[in-house]
C-alpha cells in the first residue's frame, strides 16, 4: 500500500515530517536496540533537518544511529557532501554523538567506499532472513526523473538485482560519482518515507505511482508492502 500525504508547501511538509519522526523516536527512546535511519540529501532535506532541529526536545536522539542513503563521491567539507550538510544542519546542532554518525566516506575510491559503508551497517543493524540489514527508517528524496537516492531510471538490471547494500553508479547529473544504497536494502526496512517536492516533478510522481510505473521510485513501491508519500506537488486532475 502506497500512503500519499498532501501539503501546501515545502515547508509544512518539511515541518510534519519531522514532528512525525520525533514522535515515533519517542516511542523507541529507551529501547535496548540501536534505531537505524538512512538520510538522503537534496532540498527538502535541508528544510528538514532545520525542522528537526528546531522541535528536537534536549536527550531525544541518544538511541538513533544515522547513515545515508546515498553520497556523491567528494570529501565531507565539499558543499556537495550529503554528509556536509547533515552535519551543518542536523548533527552538530542536536550534538549526536561520533560514535552514532556513519558517513559514507565519498573521498576514498568508490568500491571501497560502499564495502565499508556495507559492513560498517551490517554491524549494527539487524539483518533480514536474506541477509539484508533492517533500517527501522529510509528517508527519500525524489528527482525530476523519479530517482531516489542515487537510483537512477538509466541504472542496468544486473545492478539493479544485486544483493549488495552499497553500491558505486555514475550518476545522469552531477557530481556524477556516487555511492547509493540499493533497491533490496530500501525494500526490506521497516518504514520507507519519501519527500516529493519541487516544481517539474509532477510527471514523474504521476509515472511514479501509476501502474506498472517505471521510474526508480515506482519500483520502490512495487517492492514494498507499505510505504509513504509526502508531497507539495500538485496531482491536478486529467479528463
Amino acid at each position: 500500500m502506497t500512503e500519499l500525504i498532501p501539503f501546501p508547501s515545502d515547508d509544512t511538509l518539511a515541518v510534519s515530517v519531522a514532528k512525525r519522526w520525533l514522535e515515533a523516536l519517542e516511542t523507541v527512546n529507551h529501547a535496548a536496540a540501536a534505531y537505524c535511519i538512512a538520510l538522503s540529501g537534496g532540498r527538502i532535506a535541508r528544510k528538514f533537518f532545520a525542522a528537526v532541529t528546531r522541535q528536537a526536545p534536549r536527550g531525544l536522539l541518544p538511541v538513533v544511529h544515522f547513515f545515508w542513503a546515498d553520497e556523491r563521491c567528494v570529501p565531507p567539507t565539499d558543499p556537495d557532501s550529503n554528509f556536509g550538510v547533515a552535519r551543518e544542519l542536523l548533527l552538530a546542532p542536536l550534538g549526536i554523538e561520533p560514535d552514532k554518525i556513519h558517513r559514507i566516506r565519498g573521498e576514498i575510491e568508490p568500491a571501497w567506499a560502499a564495502a565499508e559503508a556495507e559492513a560498517e551497517i551490517c554491524r549494527i543493524a539487524p539483518m533480514s532472513e536474506s541477509g539484508q540489514p533492517v533500517l527501522d527508517l529510509v528517508l527519500l528524496g525524489m528527482g525530476e526523473d523519479g530517482h531516489v537516492a542515487s537510483l537512477f531510471p538509466s541504472a542496468p538490471q544486473e545492478m539493479i538485482c544485486r544483493k549488495a547494500v552499497y553500491i558505486p553508479v555514475v550518476a545522469a547529473k552531477p557530481p556524477p560519482r556516487r555511492i547509493t544504497i540499493n533497491y533490496p536494502t530500501i525494500a526490506v526496512a521497516g518504514q520507507v518515507w519519501v519527500m516529493a517536492s519541487g516544481s517539474g516533478k509532477e510527471a514523474a510522481l504521476r509515472e511514479s505511482l501509476a501502474e506498472g510505473g517505471k521510474t526508480p521510485l515506482a519500483r520502490v513501491l512495487a517492492m514494498r508492502q507499505q510505504t509513504v508519500i509526502f508531497s507539495d506537488i500538485p496531482l491536478e486532475a486529467r479528463g
